[in-house]
Formats: structure tokens, C-alpha cells, sequence
């Protein structure tokens, strides 16, 4: 019988789905850096179009004066609407909108006399204002001013959008983080349990020796789950040696009926998969294959290495999949839905775990994971 997880992608997944297809970030890292960047720019370009389409036109050099003074003009409005429009987008939004259109319009009407005033040095022998070129300079004015005021809401809207977006990723990998330490600690007080019970029954029976001895290696095993980091990954050397330790701990209980056994591939031994993931799988084990046989039962941890995937497989000689296991399993909150909730947070759909019985008794469970030698939750982090 074989049973199979489909979970869920997991948060990087979500996260690179999220992302706009382009960033950026590096270029407006520094907001007012990036500002004036964009309006030395911006004005630059439009004073050298308009002074080619000017001299184009058959105007002379000295015609092409009125257009650098149109610029300037420009460029030192602009930066007096980048000021209110900052303002602006503090205050309540109908409000904002309705300020906003104002200032653009007194904007437009102010550029648009002045540039009005400034050509009419070229067109006629008496400087004025007149209603048919004020009327020429409000429309390119308001297409100037209007340009630039979209660009200036859309690139705040999009650094607001980016903002956000990172404000997303930090709070699902704070919650991933919560859910895999979460699941983590629910291993410790559950195994602590039964270890402490242990000794004490040995302290009640007066087997001092060996109650120091449990607690000797109990206190190397907490030891060894405070130095990790519930959200940390270790190599699988680490995980067996911390294994061994567990083992020791339950063979006081079960002496000959336990028997232990590791086959482990050198090449694998470097690969890195979540803390104390083994150990319930182990732990049910124990409780389901050795407790219930007065024969005991075989216990073995293989690791082996299959291209870039990592294969772990826990089985036992014991009766196998039967329903009392399932519930049994499932009542404790720290069996096998555990090992793939940790799997799925993990690495999303990235792993295979599958759970086996054979009719002539024993239960295995087989776990596959990518092979990776970097903590990737700490980087992640």
C-alpha cells in the first residue's frame, strides 16, 4: 500500500510568482538620487528637441535662446510640483486628486504666460501677451506638465507596488518560518515526555546508574536540538549522529529488542535536509513495531544518493499498516503529517514522500529530496 503527498508549493514559489518581471530597485535605491537623475535627464532631452526643431524651422541661433529659457522655466516649476504632489499624497485622496488638478492647472497657465512672454521677443518688435499665443502655449505647456505629472505618479505607484511587494515576501517568510519551528517544537516535549517517564520508573526502581545514564544522554540530545535552529537545515551526517544519540536513549528501555541499523552513503553524508526531521519517523517506529512484539523488531535508516536527488527510506519489521496505526499516528500530531508538513514547507512540490506496507509485515516510509549542501531557510531568512 503506498501513499503519496501532492502538497502545495511552497513560500520561495509563491514569492517568485509575485514578483513583477522587472525590478528597479538598484536605480531608485536612492529615491532623491534617482530624482534628480530623472529631471536633469528629462529636461535635457526636451530643451535639445526642441532647439533642433527650432533651428530646423529656419530660426537663427539667438532664436534658440527662448527655448533654453522655456526649459529652465520647466525644470524649476516641475521641481515646485514634485514638492506639492509630495505633499498632496499625505492628505485624503478626493482631496488629493482635487489639489492635484488645481496645481496642474495654475501650473500650466503660469508656464504657458511666461513662454508666451519669452517668444514674443522673436515674433514681434513690441514683447507681449496675446491671446492667440497664450492660447499656442497652454496646449504645449499642458502637455509637458501633464507628462511629466503621469511619470511622477506612475514611478511613486510603482516604488509603492515594489514596496509592498517586499512587505509580502518578509511577512510569508516570517509565517513559513513560524509554521516549520512550530512543527519543530512539537517533537521535543512529546519525545521528553516519554524519556522523563523512563527515568523515572528507573529511579523508582532504584537502577540509579542507569537513570544517570539516560540523563546523560538526554541532556546531550536537548543539547543537540537547542544548538539547530527550528528552521535550520543540517547535513545528514548530523542527523544520523543525533539519531544514534536518540537510539541510545530508547535502548535503555528496550535493550536486545531494539535493533538498530544504518546504512548510509558516504556520498549523501554532506547533503542537507530540516532538523530532527528522522526522528519521529524513528520514534513511531519504536512505538508501533517494537513496543507491541515481545520479539522486538529491526529498525533501519538507509541514505542513499541518486543523481541530484537524495533517497531516505525509515522501515521496520513490524506488523505493518494497520488501521490502530493510522489513528494512532494521527492522534499524537507529531507522526508522519508532521514529517509532510516540514517536507512541504520545505521545498514546496519539490520531494516524494510515500508510506509502505507489505503483507508479510513491516512499514517503511521513503522520503526523496533534492540534493543541496547550502541551508536554504537561512538564506531565505
Amino acid at each position: 500500500m503506498a501513499n503519496s503527498s501532492a502538497p502545495h508549493p511552497g513560500s520561495s514559489a509563491l514569492n517568485s510568482a509575485r514578483r513583477l518581471p522587472f525590478t528597479a530597485r538598484p536605480f531608485f535605491e536612492n529615491k532623491a538620487r534617482a530624482f534628480w537623475i530623472l529631471q536633469a535627464v528629462g529636461w535635457s532631452g526636451y530643451l535639445l528637441l526642441r532647439g533642433v526643431v527650432s533651428i530646423s524651422n529656419g530660426l537663427s541661433l539667438d532664436g534658440v535662446i527662448p527655448v533654453i529659457v522655456e526649459a529652465i522655466v520647466g525644470y524649476c516649476i516641475t521641481l515646485l510640483l514634485s514638492t506639492m504632489y509630495g505633499q498632496y499624497r499625505r492628505m485624503n485622496r478626493l482631496v488629493g486628486i482635487f489639489l492635484t488638478i488645481a496645481t496642474l492647472a495654475a501650473a500650466t497657465f503660469l508656464y504657458a504666460v511666461l513662454d508666451a512672454f519669452t517668444f514674443s521677443f522673436i515674433a514681434t518688435a513690441t514683447p507681449g501677451v496675446t491671446l492667440t499665443r497664450l492660447l499656442g502655449s497652454v496646449y504645449v505647456t499642458f502637455t509637458v506638465l501633464f507628462g511629466w505629472s503621469a511619470l511622477y505618479f506612475g514611478i511613486n505607484f510603482y516604488l509603492i507596488v515594489e514596496q509592498q511587494i517586499d512587505q509580502m515576501e518578509h511577512l510569508e517568510n516570517q509565517a513559513s518560518s513560524a509554521q516549520l519551528a512550530m512543527l519543530r517544537y512539537q517533537l521535543n516535549p512529546h519525545f521528553l515526555f516519554n524519556t522523563l517517564n523512563s527515568i523515572s520508573t528507573l529511579v523508582l526502581l532504584k537502577q540509579t546508574e542507569r537513570a544517570n545514564a539516560m540523563l546523560s544522554r538526554l541532556s546531550s540530545f536537548l543539547r543537540y536540538t537547542l544548538a539547530n535552529e527550528p528552521t535550520a537545515h543540517v547535513t545528514v551526517a548530523q542527523e544520523v549522529d543525533q539519531l544514534k544519540l536518540y537510539l541510545e536513549i530508547e535502548k535503555m528501555r528496550f535493550e536486545d529488542r531494539m535493533r538498530p541499523k544504518f546504512d548510509i552513503d558516504p556520498r549523501a553524508e554532506r547533503a542537507r535536509l530540516p532538523s530532527l526531521l528522522l526522528q519521529p519517523l524513528v520514534e513511531n517506529a519504536i512505538k508501533y513495531a517494537v513496543t507491541p512484539q515481545e520479539e522486538g523488531a529491526e529498525i533501519c535508516v538507509e541514505v542513499r544518493l541518486a543523481g541530484e536527488r537524495v533517497q531516505i527510506a525509515v522501515s521496520d519489521t513490524g506488523p505493518g499498516l494497520i488501521e490502530g496505526r493510522i489513528g494512532s499516528s494521527h492522534s499524537t500530531g507529531v507522526g508522519l503529517a508532521n514529517i509532510r508538513d516540514r517536507l512541504a514547507q520545505a521545498y514546496g512540490p519539490d520531494h516524494r514522500f510515500e508510506t509502505r506496507s507489505t503483507p508479510a509485515g513491516g512499514f517503511s516510509v521513503e522520503i526523496e529530496i533534492p540534493y543541496q549542501l547550502e541551508d536554504v531557510n537561512r538564506e531565505a531568512a
